[in-house]
Formats: structure tokens, sequence, C-alpha cells
């Protein structure tokens, strides 16, 4: 059997059309052959089929083996071209099929991999139900975020352009290989790196961040620079280069304080914006005890515990926060919702 010119050109055009190298798409070739030949009625128990680029020339060769596998006998077997013809298409289809999508794996890993803890930016195309995952294209290649790396309750539109963090490149698994999330702390790191130059060049120190997904963030900052604000550089003007950032998270608060050696200033930053009485530290049990007036109590502790849970991620520290017990009861002002703002 042989190929026609024609079909030669159409595989080598296909081959380049899809990324796929030409010597694989004949072994497909060759492969679909072979098989086509072993689904015949009555073919031999094993078959090889050779092909010549050059001449387009195509032979199968029937096989008897003898106990041990080797080759006994071959020959050339008669075969209905027609029907023969039209399962091998089938078959390599199906194996067409196969090489482009490893093809296109193969060029979307050599892209990424290695490119862990980059932001990328793509649009969301669709929500998988059955992985419970949501699909965001980035032109050249696709990426999930499973639904444990969702912002909680967050909404993510068909259509909506967003940021995400790579966080794992999977080279052997099927599927789509790169993992990506949006609910990590470095998510926010990343970001807050791409809208402030002084942390990228230096200047400026990310030395602490933490998280809670979907409502705030605190992180700490320090500055190498005497004349520079580590504060006011990460803010921005009027509050533009951290507006940025809520934007993204869909209004998660962000709150942005001075890292501190001293521990008890630090942990007095961390607890912000309520004002602190006195800190006392115990470094054998990494803990300390926070005083604050009755007034700023529950501004302390935040919503549901939220500020001062955050305040001891960030320093480190285990932090009970008590009341100077200088008002009565009755006179104590719930600020919780000042903290919101």
């Amino acid at each position: 059997m042989k190929l026609g010119s024609d079909i030669k050109q159409a595989i080598e055009t296909l081959a380049l059309d899809k990324g796929v190298a030409v010597e694989s798409m004949y072994e497909a070739l060759v492969s679909a052959f072979r098989s086509a030949y072993m689904r015949i009625p009555g073919a031999a128990e094993e078959a090889r089929v050779t092909l010549d680029p050059d001449s387009g020339e195509i032979t199968v060769y029937a096989q008897e083996l003898d106990n041990d596998g080797n080759v006994i006998k071959e020959w050339e077997p008669d075969i209905n071209d027609e029907d023969f013809g039209r399962i091998a298409a089938q078959s390599f289809k199906q194996m067409m099929t196969t090489k482009v999508r490893d093809a296109k794996r193969a060029t979307v890993l050599d892209a990424y991999i290695g490119r862990e803890g980059e932001l990328i930016t793509g649009i969301v195309t669709q929500f998988d139900s059955r992985f419970n995952q949501t699909i965001i294209d980035l032109q050249d290649a696709e990426a999930v975020i499973p639904s444990s790396e969702r912002i909680p309750f967050e909404r993510l539109e068909r259509g909506n352009r967003v940021k995400a963090l790579i966080t794992e490149i999977r080279t052997e698994a099927k599927g789509t290989p790169i993992i990506v999330s949006r609910n990590r702390a470095e998510f926010v790191q990343r970001m807050l790196e791409l809208e402030v130059p002084e942390l990228t060049d230096g200047t400026v120190e990310l030395r602490a961040i933490a998280r809670e997904a979907g409502s705030r963030t605190k992180i700490a900052v320090f500055s190498n620079d005497p004349n520079v604000d580590p504060k006011g550089a990460c803010v921005g003007s009027r509050g533009s280069r951290v507006r940025q950032i809520v934007n993204e998270l869909k209004g998660e608060k962000l709150d942005v304080v001075e890292w501190r050696e001293d521990k008890v200033r630090f942990i007095i930053e961390a607890l912000g914006p309520a004002d602190i009485e006195e800190v006392e530290i115990d470094e054998d049990s990494k803990s300390a005890k926070v005083i604050v007036k009755d007034n700023q109590l529950s501004l302390a502790i935040g919503k549901e515990g939220q500020n001062a849970r955050l305040a001891a991620k960030l320093t480190g520290y285990k932090i009970d926060i008590e009341g100077l017990g200088d008002s009565p009861p009755e006179e104590i002002v719930d600020e919780t919702n000042e903290e919101e703002e």
C-alpha cells in the first residue's frame, strides 16, 4: 500500500499546524495500520508495519511466533484495502488526538515549569462541576483554581479577568497541569510586590503576613532606608496602591503595619487600630498579655476574634487581651464596626 503525495502533504501540514513532529505523525500512522490489521478477522497473532517516508510505501508483515516469542515466520497477508483503510483511518484519528493533546501539554510544561510562586492573569471561561474547579484561560494555556484554592464565597463569573498565584505544575497527572490559587497569603504578597516598586528593589521588605481570605489580611513591612516610610510606600498616595489589591480581592480589607524588632512594639502595631495600654511578654511560652482600656477591648479583639487572631499569626505570639477595668460593663463601647472600616 502506498500513500499518495497529497496524503503525505496533508500529514506534514497537520503536524506543523498542531505543533507535532512529523516523525511522531508517521509513528502514529504505523501504529494505526498495525492496530487495523490486528482487528481483521483471521489476522495473525502478531504483526509489524514499515513505512518509507520518502516513497510513502506502507507494508504490513504478519508474523508467527514460537513459545518464546521469537518470530519463526513472516509474510505479507492479503488485505482488503477498502476495509483496512477505513479501520486504519479511525485508529489514526484517535492516535492523532492523543498526540496533539500530549504535544500541547509538553509545550505548556516547557513554558510554565519552574514558575511556581508567580502571578498569572487570565479570563474565567467556565466552572467545571465534575471536579469542582474554575477554568482560567491564559491565552497560551489553561489553568485551574480548585475549590480549595478559591476565596471563600467569591463568585467568579465567565468573562471575569482575574489574577492568581501559580502553586503547582503537575508534570505527571493528566489534565490541565497549571494549578493556581487566590486564597493564599502569598497571593496578596505577590500582588503587593507588583504594585510597590520599593518592595521589588529591596528598599522595603515584607517581613510577615497573615491572611483570612475573603475577609482581612495584615502585613508587616520594614524599610531599609530611613527616608522611606514603609507603610506609606505600600499604601500609596491616598491609598492608591492598596486599592488596586483590594479591588482584585473583591473588597477584602488590607492592614499595613510597621514591623518592629522590639516585640512589644510589634504586637502593639499588629493589634492596630486599637490603642494598647500595656504588653507583657513571656518568651518561654511565646505568649503576650495585652491590656487595653475597656472601650478598646472589642476593637482589639475584632469581630469574632479576627483582629487578635491575625495579630497572633503576624507576630508569632499567642495573644491574650484583657480590659483595664476602667469602665462599668454598661459603659464599654462595642467598636467592632469601627475596626471594620
